[in-house]
């Protein structure tokens, strides 16, 4: 089968060429020009307009849209004046699922089929596949099943569910058609805003057992009525290897996981993590993850407080800190303590 691909950066290249390898083609268009040209390498028909992108394609066509949410709606809309009924459009990035619905209708009145695909995998996704939520018409997405076949991880990825027998389903080879337009986009925010809380409750327990040498800290401390002391510092006087503890807890440990993993491999780049400056960005979906628990009237706690934990890390919180820190001055008397 044939595939088009606007927008060839961390994982339009990865879809590139798994498919590729696969036995497929490939037409793709990036604004980078030689992104696109190092892709010809690999077999790719390379495309330097979306003009000519879409007269590359074969009938009927199918167009993957890769690019950043904020320029999605104006490459559909593009694609969308060049292409003829029956052809596919994809959203293949973090779109609002709200969007997808109103795409698919309007795009529907043209004849042409709009999917919307959640897609997890990052930049390990070329070795490792992309596992995929599917929004959208059936007859779309089974005409494209071996393509997603290609791009998704595949059977042998996760040991089989025990409960489970007989054919494997599409959701065991990774890819799942998960109703119509804005679902694959709506179960991706889920995931997204899951993802948020898993990497959260990660550095909140490694930063607690990064802490846990405070007793010899403040053992000579002289005590403050500013600072609150540690009732039992002798509690608190161990030297932990966080490098080791997050390689001990990837073999056996019920929290093993692929976000543990990469944790791992990155305090083991850099111990205290001195690279980083811990400003932590969100792109939309665990707002809207919230949003949707809100409108639905189900708690969600968690994904809450790690959405939160994003604005903090990067300074938002600056203003109603330093509110805290002006009353409780005018309140008690209390100077903040510099460190």
């Amino acid at each position: 089968m044939q595939l088009g691909i606007v927008g060839l950066g961390r994982m339009g290249v990865g879809i590139v060429r798994r498919i590729v390898k696969d036995g497929h083609t490939a037409v793709g268009f990036d604004l980078n020009t030689s992104a696109t040209e190092a892709l010809q390498e690999d077999g790719m028909v390379a495309a330097y307009s979306l003009k000519e992108f879409v007269a590359a394609l074969e009938k009927p066509r199918t167009a993957w849209v890769m690019v950043p949410a904020g320029a999605t709606g104006a490459v559909i809309d593009e694609l969308a004046t060049e292409m003829d009924p029956g052809d596919i459009i994809i959203d293949g990035g973090n779109g609002h699922y709200h969007q997808d619905i109103s795409r698919a209708s309007q795009l529907d009145a043209q004849g042409i089929h709009y999917l919307d695909i959640g897609t997890s995998g990052g930049v390990f996704g070329e070795k490792r596949g992309y596992c995929l939520m599917i929004g959208g018409d059936t007859e779309p997405v089974a005409r494209l099943t071996p393509l997603f076949e290609s791009i998704a991880p595949g059977f042998s990825a996760a040991q089989r569910s025990p409960s489970l027998h007989g054919t494997p389903s599409t959701a065991e080879n990774g890819y799942l058609h998960c109703g119509p337009a804005g679902a694959g986009h709506f179960v991706k925010m889920i995931h997204n805003g899951i993802e948020y809380g898993a990497m959260a409750a990660f550095a909140e327990g490694l930063n607690i057992i990064y802490r846990a040498n405070i007793g010899l800290e403040q053992a000579d401390t002289t005590y403050s009525a500013e600072v609150t002391p540690i009732e039992n510092p002798e509690h608190y006087r161990y030297e932990f290897d966080n490098t080791q503890i997050s390689e001990l807890w990837r073999r056996g440990s019920v929290i093993t996981s692929w976000l543990l993993d990469l944790a791992a491999s990155e305090l083991h780049t850099s111990p205290t993590l001195d690279d980083f400056a811990g400003r932590v960005s969100d792109s939309g979906e665990g707002r809207w993850a919230l949003a949707a628990a809100i409108d639905e009237g189900v708690p969600a706690p968690v994904l809450a407080s790690a959405l939160f934990s994003r604005f903090s890390s990067r300074g938002e919180s600056e203003f109603a800190d330093k509110v805290l820190s002006a009353m409780r001055r005018a309140m008690g008397g209390h100077d903040e303590i510099i460190q």
